[in-house]
């Protein structure tokens, strides 16, 4: 099978963003959300850094290139991570898993205003259909040990945390065109560093608050260190030398393998429920999200 090493990979960090769920739901039950951020970031970001250097593509980005880059590190490492350590303090990691597949949808729907597109029948057809799995989600899922309330607020913020990264797609796509373009792993350690910075303020305050966490489990800082090695730099490398290898729309085929990952990996790992609400859900998400993809025929 041509490129089979790729989708073995690819196949890999579904696995990996899958897991992510029930790793988030450990640490953020036992750290601080900023504090567990800002943790992540800065074990991800010597990493990121590491491997420039070792792989010789240093690369300094210019003034202009910064500025798109603070934006971009502000939505996809402060503002995601703030809504996704929130969202799991309250949610269950598979309920999670679902929500995030909300992002592609986010970004066709932002495509509208900033990129030019067209918000034609599928577009539409594709919302409601997500919007409908996410009802089905939010009032029948199996997972009833977690209130309701607390759970609706878990999804909420996790659908946020899908908005934000939907922002930082399209900003990224204006950053990889033009004269001033940068490669996805560019815009990714930049952004990366960029986000770290602006964590740092919120980490400091949330320490003022709270201090320090005492009494943390090994075993959620690993999963922490599983988070930002795995499901941060090795996942997102991969991921990015996906899209260079077999192109950008076979690559996110892999994005709708997480939602099953999450659900078997909280099922497995943390004794969350399964049920029949969860297949419904998930079928009606992932058949929004691709119709709305998808190009209305001429």
């Amino acid at each position: 099978m041509k490129n089979a090493a790729t989708h073995g990979k690819l196949l890999v960090v579904a696995m990996i963003w899958g897991l992510g769920w029930v790793a988030g739901r450990v640490a953020a039950s036992e750290i601080p959300p900023f504090a567990a951020g800002w943790a992540r970031y800065v074990l991800a970001v010597s990493c990121f850094l590491i491997f420039l250097k070792i792989t010789k593509q240093w690369i300094v980005p210019s003034k202009e290139q910064w500025k798109i880059i603070v934006a971009i590190g502000f939505l996809s490492t402060f503002l995601y991570q703030a809504f996704f350590m929130y969202g799991m303090k309250w949610t269950a990691a598979g309920d999670a898993s679902l929500m995030i597949t909300f992002n592609p949808l986010f970004t066709a729907i932002l495509a509208v205003p900033f990129l030019g597109e067209k918000f034609d029948k599928r577009l539409g057809a594709g919302l409601i259909l997500a919007v409908s799995g996410v009802g089905v989600l939010a009032w029948y899922s199996p997972n009833v040990d977690i209130p309701v309330n607390e759970r609706l607020l878990g999804d909420a913020l996790i659908g946020l945390s899908a908005l934000s990264w939907a922002c930082t797609t399209i900003l990224m796509k204006k950053a990889m065109t033009g004269e001033q373009a940068m490669s996805p792993l560019h815009l990714t350690v930049w952004s990366s560093v960029a986000g770290l910075l602006i964590q740092t303020p919120a980490a400091i305050w949330e320490y003022g608050q709270v201090g320090l966490p005492s009494d943390v489990s090994a075993e959620a800082w690993l999963w922490l260190a599983f988070l930002a090695l795995f499901s941060t730099v090795l996942s997102y490398v991969w991921f990015a030398d996906g899209i260079k290898i077999i192109g950008a729309a076979k690559s996110a085929f892999y994005v709708y393998l997480v939602p099953i990952f999450g659900i078997f990996s909280g099922w497995l790992l943390l004794d969350e429920k399964l049920g029949f609400s969860l297949v419904v859900s998930f079928m009606l998400i992932v058949s929004g999200v691709y119709l709305a993809q998808s190009k209305e025929s001429s």
